[in-house]
């Protein structure tokens, strides 16, 4: 005469995390990218920023034009009527 009983709240939290489980890897096959991806899309990514600095003539833009200021002011100091 005895049943078993059973933890409605476990069967519950159990059929969530196997749903959840389920969705990720549908998630990861329509959205996901391989490691080779990844790693190809990093290389290209790095290559492309040191082909951007060895094309640099003097630095970056605000180096550059911070520079160029601070060298007008000096010349305007240098210069200046007493």
């Amino acid at each position: 005469m005895s049943s078993n009983v059973v933890n409605l709240n476990r069967f519950r939290k159990k059929k969530a995390k196997e749903e959840r489980v389920k969705q990720a890897e549908t998630n990861s096959r329509l959205h996901g990218r391989t490691k080779a991806e990844k790693q190809r899309e990093l290389s290209e990514r790095t290559r492309a920023s040191q082909a951007l600095e060895g094309k640099r003539l003097e630095g970056d833009a605000a180096t550059a034009s911070a520079e160029a200021e601070a060298e007008l002011i000096e010349l305007s100091e240098v210069h200046k009527p007493e």
